[in-house]
C-alpha cells in the first residue's frame, strides 16, 4: 500500500462523512416542522416512544442527534426521564438504516436489475440531478437537490475507500490485525474508540463496511467492533449533558447503560451459543450485508431484552446521578442550547416557548383586568409574577433567535423566527400594561372611587372587546393562523372607537353631574391602556401576515386596509361595531353620531 493509497483514503473518508453529514442535516431541514410534531407526541408510552425515536434517527440519519434531543428536552422540561427512554432505544434501531443502505456497494452480478440496485451504479446519476436541483430549482428543490448530492458524495468517498484499502488485503500485517480484534475486550474497545473519535455509529459501521470490502475482516473480528461502535455512541450525549439539569444527565447516562448492558448480554449469549452450535460463518470473511445484519440484529435484540426493564434502567440512572441532600425541585431550562445542534427542532422547541410566553400574558391582563371591578392583593402579587416570567421569557427568546439566525433554516423556519422576533416584545408590552392596570385598580381602591351605572355598563363594552381582541390574537399566534390574524385589525379599530365614545360619554355625564372628577383621572389611565393593549395586538397580528408574504411593510398593509379598498375588512369592522354598542343614555350626546363618526374613520 503505497502513501498515494493513504491520500486516497483519507480524503474518501473525508468526502464520506461530508457526505454523510450534508445528507443528514438536509433531510433534517426538509422535514422541519414535522419533526417538531413528531417529537412532541411523546407519551408516558415507552413502546410510543420507542417508535417515535426509531422514525426520527432514520429522518435525520444519527442516532446521536436524536439522543442530544432527547437530552436537551429532558432538560427543558419537554420530557420526562422514563418518556426518554423509549426514544433512545428506538434511536439505536433507526440508526441501523444508514449501514442497510451502504450494504447494497456489497452487491455484485451481472443481471443489470442487480448493478442498478448498487448505489455506485446510481449514485453519480443522483448526484447530477441534485446538482441540476440545487442550480435551478426553487427552495424545496434546492433542499432535495442537497440531500441527493450528500449521499452522492457520501458514496464517492465509500468507494474511494474501498479503492484504496483493497492493496491491504495482501498486507499480512492487516490481516494480523484485524485477527487481534477478534477478542472480544479489545475489538470492542476499537469499536467505542473510534466512534467516539468522529461521534456517529453510522459513519462508523459505514467505514467497518468500507473495509470489510478487502476481505480481510472475518465476522469473528468485526461482530465485536460493532458492539464497540454502539457504545462509542454514547459519548456524544456525555458531553452533550454537562453543565444540564439532573434528569438530562441520567438521560444520557441511560443510553450509555443501555449499551453496555445490551453489549454484554448479547456477546455472553452469542459466544455462549458459537461453543455449543459452532455457528459455520464465524470465521467466514464478513460482507457489508453480514455488518448490517449484525448491526439491526443487536439492537433489535437489545430493545426486545431491555425494553420491559426500562425502569430499572430509569433507577440505575438515578442512583447514578442521585437527587442529593437537599432534593431540590428540578430546574429546567426554558430553551436548551443542545437542540441548536438540530435547528428545526429548536425553532419548533422557540415557537412553543413563545405560545407559553403569550398565554401568559393573556392570563396576566384578565386577572389584571378582574381587579378594576374587585381589589385582591393575590391577584395583583400573580400578575406581578407573570410580568417578571414574561420579560424572563422575552430575554431568553431573543438571545435563543439571535444564535438560531446564524443556522442553515428552511425558509419555513426563517419565518417563524422573524414572527417570534417581530411580535415578543409587543406581547411583553401588553403584560407590562397588566400591571399598569394592576396600579390604576390599587388607585381606584386607595380613592374609593366610585363609578356610576352607566359608567360601568360602558367598561363592561370595552373591556368585552379588549379581552376579544387579545383572545384572539394568542389563539391566533399559537395556532399560526394568518387568515384570523387578519380579523384583528378591523376589531382594534372597534377598540379605538369605543374608547373615543367611552371619553365623550364621560364628558356628557360629567357635564350633567352623575360622573365625578376622580373617576376621570383613573377612566383616562384605563383607556390609554386598553387602547395600546388593542394598538399590540394589531402590531403581532400585522407581523403574521407580513412575515408570511416575505414582507414587512406595517404602514402599507394598514393604509391598505383601512383605505377602504378591502371590502373584507370593511365587513368585519361593521359586525364588529355591532356586536360591541353602548346602551343610550338620557341627557347624553347619541351615541350613533359616534358610531358613524368612527365608521368613517
Amino acid at each position: 500500500m503505497s502513501v498515494f493509497n493513504v491520500f486516497t483514503l483519507l480524503g474518501g473518508l473525508a468526502l464520506f462523512l461530508y457526505g454523510m453529514d450534508v445528507m443528514g442535516k438536509s433531510l433534517e431541514q426538509i422535514a422541519g416542522g414535522k419533526l417538531q410534531g413528531i417529537l412532541s407526541k411523546m407519551t408516558a408510552s415507552p413502546v410510543r416512544g420507542l417508535l417515535l425515536g426509531l422514525v426520527v434517527t432514520a429522518v435525520i440519519q444519527s442516532s446521536s442527534a436524536t439522543t442530544v434531543m432527547a437530552v436537551g428536552f429532558v432538560n427543558s422540561g419537554l420530557m420526562q426521564l422514563h418518556q426518554a427512554i423509549g426514544v433512545i432505544m428506538g434511536a439505536n434501531i433507526g440508526t441501523t438504516v444508514t449501514s442497510w443502505l451502504l450494504s447494497l456497494t456489497g452487491l455484485q452480478g451481472d443481471s443489470f436489475f442487480i448493478q442498478m440496485l448498487s448505489p455506485n451504479a446510481w449514485a453519480p446519476l443522483l448526484g447530477f440531478v441534485g446538482a441540476a436541483m440545487y442550480l435551478f430549482g426553487n427552495e424545496r428543490k434546492k433542499s432535495v437537490g442537497t440531500i441527493f448530492l450528500g449521499f452522492a458524495i457520501l458514496m464517492t468517498g465509500m468507494d474511494l475507500m474501498s479503492s484504496s484499502m483493497s492493496p491491504l488485503a495482501e498486507e499480512p500485517w492487516f490481516a494480523d490485525l484485524f485477527l487481534a480484534f477478534s477478542n472480544p475486550v479489545l475489538g470492542v474497545l476499537v469499536g467505542a474508540l473510534l466512534t467516539a473519535v468522529i461521534q456517529s455509529s453510522s459513519a462508523s459501521v459505514g467505514i467497518l463496511q468500507a473495509l470489510c470490502m478487502t476481505g480481510a475482516v472475518s465476522y469473528s473480528s468485526a461482530l465485536p467492533i460493532i458492539m464497540g461502535q454502539n457504545i462509542g455512541t454514547t459519548v456524544t450525549a456525555m458531553i452533550a449533558s454537562a453543565g444540564a439539569n439532573k434528569n438530562a444527565r441520567r438521560t444520557a447516562f441511560v443510553h450509555l447503560y443501555f449499551n453496555v448492558i445490551g453489549t454484554v448480554i448479547f456477546l455472553t449469549g452469542f459466544y455462549i451459543l458459537n461453543a455449543i452450535f459452532q455457528f459455520p460463518f464465524y470465521h467466514e470473511t464478513a460482507s457489508t450485508f453480514g455488518i448490517a445484519i449484525i448491526h439491526t440484529t443487536f439492537n433489535v435484540v437489545t430493545t426486545a431484552a431491555l425494553l420491559p426493564f426500562n425502569r430499572v434502567l430509569e433507577r440505575l440512572a438515578i442512583l447514578t446521578v442521585p437527587d442529593g441532600k437537599d432534593a431540590s425541585p428540578e430546574q429546567t431550562t426554558l430553551l436548551d442550547e443542545r437542540l441548536l445542534s438540530t435547528p428545526s427542532v429548536a425553532v419548533g422547541r422557540a415557537v412553543l416557548t413563545g405560545g407559553d410566553m403569550a398565554e401568559i400574558c393573556r392570563t396576566a391582563l384578565l386577572q389584571a383586568m378582574s381587579t378594576t371591578r374587585k381589589w385582591d392583593d393575590a391577584i395583583a402579587d400573580e400578575v406581578m409574577r407573570k410580568e417578571e416570567a414574561v420579560d424572563h421569557y422575552e430575554d431568553v427568546l431573543g438571545t435563543y433567535l439571535v444564535k438560531l439566525s446564524g443556522k442553515a433554516l428552511s425558509r419555513e423556519d426563517n419565518r417563524a423566527i422573524n414572527t417570534l422576533l417581530h411580535t415578543i416584545g409587543d406581547f411583553e408590552r401588553i403584560s407590562d400594561h397588566s400591571v399598569n392596570l394592576i396600579e390604576t385598580a390599587r388607585e381606584i381602591r386607595d380613592k374609593n372611587v366610585q363609578f356610576s351605572h352607566e359608567a360601568i355598563e360602558d367598561l363592561n363594552v370595552l373591556e368585552a372587546a379588549v379581552q376579544d381582541i387579545v383572545n384572539r390574537t394568542v389563539d391566533d399566534f399559537q395556532k399560526g393562523d394568518c387568515y384570523a390574524a387578519a380579523k384583528i385589525e378591523p376589531l382594534e379599530q372597534v377598540v379605538d372607537g369605543l374608547v373615543r365614545e367611552v371619553k365623550t360619554r364621560h364628558i356628557a355625564r360629567l357635564q350633567a353631574g352623575v360622573c365625578t372628577i376622580e373617576y376621570g383621572f383613573v377612566l383616562d389611565d384605563l383607556l390609554t391602556n386598553y387602547e395600546r393593549i388593542a394598538d399590540h395586538c394589531s402590531n403581532i397580528a400585522v407581523a403574521m401576515i407580513e412575515v408570511a408574504e416575505d414582507k414587512f411593510d406595517t404602514h402599507e398593509y394598514l393604509n391598505y386596509v383601512k383605505s377602504g379598498a378591502s371590502e373584507k375588512f370593511e365587513h368585519r369592522y361593521e359586525r364588529y361595531r355591532g356586536r360591541y354598542t353602548f346602551a343610550p343614555e338620557e341627557n347624553t350626546p347619541a351615541p350613533a353620531a359616534a358610531g358613524a363618526g368612527d365608521a368613517a374613520d
